[in-house]
């Protein structure tokens, strides 16, 4: 059974091996190994808005590609990104330069153009992470953003970055 934090048993049952959690009302937990494992595979073809904003201040040289279609683009983008609508991906692929890495996003974490950007780059040779979060994410979190018109001040969303 697990308990809560003042040790009552909440009528769970729990199954341990080798000191190990390994079922519960969580479902089953991994071993650490195979968990480890996972985590570094996602975290391989994965990156959030902050990362790429660390990254960028870090001079650290990639493109962040949006990857959404035109009307969107002109609603907002984050600003620096280069436009390259997923339908014309493989077409425009050599104005990324080879080798460099890109780092692709769509609307938010309902989106999964950002997803099938990125198979499609990386099919095609290119070193390549989704952005989690898409745009979205990005804007919500502070980051500076433009639209068709240029720059756009966005406020900081509590929920998702420190507010100063």
């Amino acid at each position: 059974m697990l308990n809560d934090n003042a040790g009552r048993s909440r009528g769970v049952p729990t199954t341990w091996h080798h000191g190990v959690m390994t079922s519960s009302a969580l479902g089953l937990f991994g071993d650490p190994s195979s968990t480890a494992a996972h985590y570094a595979a996602k975290l391989a073809v994965e990156t959030d808005a902050s990362d790429v904003w660390a990254a960028r201040q870090a001079g650290e040289v990639f493109h962040l590609v949006d990857v959404r279609g035109q009307a969107a683009w002109n609603q907002g983008h984050a600003s620096g990104a280069l436009h390259i609508p997923r339908q014309e991906l493989a077409s425009r692929v050599a104005e990324l330069g080879e080798g460099i890495p890109v780092v692709v996003y769509c609307w938010s974490p309902g989106c999964n153009g950002g997803a099938k950007a990125a198979l499609e780059l990386a099919r095609l040779g290119v070193p390549v992470k989704e952005m989690i979060g898409g745009f979205e994410y990005w804007a919500r979190e502070g980051y500076p953003v433009e639209d068709a018109r240029g720059a756009v001040v966005r406020p900081i969303d509590p929920l998702t970055n420190v507010v100063d």
